[in-house]
């Protein structure tokens, strides 16, 4: 089976004040995304969201199950979302043939049985990430072109936050039972994501960090609003947030990030926002 998992654990706030670097890249980083023919994943225990990406090199990558789901296949209980963070390639969705080009996203809903990610035909690097929920109800696969996503234009670059914000997974776009993901990608000067921050106390969020240029990072703020904390990051890593958790990042220069949440609703404007000058 080509495929790696691992489990997060849900981190009480109150102990997640006395963490060290070590640890908190240990409970909130995800490192190693995409290995060479190999679906990595982690489990994680909030909200039971599964961040995973996938990088068919020499032949098609099956989306298996593993002895934690507990299911004969992978989405008999689950949706996915799978966005192409690399050259235009085929995702095979119960035999048919489904081609995605970069930052197009697919959603596939509960009941599916076979997913094959195939490399791209001219040998160009091939990748994609995804994110999985809990689903209660079968929803039809659905293909999310740009041009499809609900589109937002935000901040400024005054405040170095001037970004593009495309909902490719949400409900106004596709039928979901719990997942929604989007790509924000921030304009040449700007550097500032998610700022003034929020949290969510009934989603939680996943945000993997992508476009970040060779020699550059990105720093990502996480905690209470009062008792925040951060994590440096690399091209291509992903970081988890709690319930309870802001998640703002900057960056030394501009980059693009996907972000996907799974939890109690389907509203995206259900945020309790953090003024930035009550920031600790």
């Amino acid at each position: 089976m080509s495929l790696h998992h691992t489990t997060r654990h849900a981190i009480h706030p109150a102990d997640f004040k006395g963490y060290d670097t070590a640890k908190l890249r240990e409970h909130f980083l995800i490192e190693n995304l995409f290995q060479a023919d190999t679906i990595q994943l982690t489990y994680t225990l909030y909200d039971r969201l599964i961040v995973g990406g996938v990088h068919p090199v020499n032949g098609p990558v099956r989306l298996d199950t593993f002895p934690t789901l507990r299911s004969e296949n992978f989405l008999d209980r689950r949706e996915i979302g799978i966005i192409n963070v690399s050259s235009d390639s085929t995702i095979t969705v119960d035999g048919e043939e489904i081609i995605l080009k970069n930052k197009e996203a697919l959603y596939i809903g509960k009941g599916v049985q076979e997913v094959l990610f195939h490399p791209a035909p001219n040998g160009a690097d091939t990748r994609f990430y995804f994110n999985s929920a809990p689903a209660h109800h079968a929803y039809p696969t659905k293909k999310v072109q740009l041009s499809e996503a609900e589109t937002v234009e935000l901040g400024s670059l005054e405040t170095a936050n001037a970004r593009t914000i495309r909902k490719v997974l949400i409900n106004s776009v596709v039928e979901t039972c719990q997942l929604q993901m989007g790509i924000t990608e921030l304009k040449t000067g700007s550097v500032w994501n998610t700022m003034p921050a929020h949290t969510h106390d009934r989603r939680m969020e996943a945000y993997f960090y992508f476009e970040v240029p060779e020699d550059q990072t990105v720093c990502h703020f996480l905690g209470e609003p009062q008792e925040t904390r951060h994590i440096w990051m690399q091209n291509q890593q992903a970081v988890l947030s709690p319930p309870w958790s802001i998640h703002s990042g900057t960056g030394t220069s501009n980059y693009t990030f996907i972000w996907g949440m799974a939890g109690e609703n389907l509203d995206y404007n259900d945020m309790d926002k953090v003024a930035t000058t009550d920031l600790k």
